[in-house]
């Protein structure tokens, strides 16, 4: 399957949102030079847990902050929010490319959003040096998109450079 072949609907930010929410999203982006952007994102978040533009922002600003674990979280609650609409395994590991190629074309949107996230979470794992994991996401990805339309290949590559790199550095400190 071709994960560019489909015309893009119901895209997440195209969204209604809780009243307010909107609001509080462009005060956080107004206020993030002068770091006072969590407070009314947390502010959405409480009034919408739910909303893929506020989990999104979260990720965002978490990880430009360099809070990754943080970042993690909530990247991972989006992939929770996303889940159900294509009603996908609960845990990715399970997924198979039968349950993208199943989903009705109306959906393929969300199948491409669910996909990116994951990769997200496999990078935000990397970034934590959780490479066996990221490792196991990234060759996932792989395995469901045979044209590299999500581009985890090279973030897979990349980890098995990371990895190797970490054995030989482990290999040589036992030969000193």
């Amino acid at each position: 399957m071709d994960l560019l072949d489909f015309e893009a609907q119901g895209l997440y930010f195209e969204q209604q949102e809780v009243a307010g929410v909107k609001e509080l999203l462009a005060q956080a982006s107004e206020s993030y030079a002068d770091g006072a952007a969590e407070l009314p994102l947390l502010q959405a978040y409480f009034k919408a847990p739910e909303s893929l533009n506020v989990l999104v922002a979260l990720n965002r600003f978490y990880y430009y902050q360099h809070r990754l674990d943080e970042a993690l979280e909530a990247t991972m609650k989006a992939l929770a929010v996303i889940r159900p609409m294509l009603d996908f395994p609960d845990d990715w590991r399970l997924l198979s490319l039968t349950h993208i190629e199943t989903t009705p074309s109306g959906l393929l949107t969300q199948v491409r959003l669910y996909l990116f996230t994951l990769k997200a979470i496999g990078f935000l794992y990397m970034r934590l040096n959780q490479l066996e994991l990221s490792q196991e996401i990234f060759e996932k990805l792989v395995a469901l998109d045979e044209k590299n339309r999500i581009g985890a290949q090279a973030l897979l590559d990349l980890v098995l450079h990371c990895q190797a790199e970490i054995e030989q550095d482990v290999a040589k400190r036992g030969m000193a």
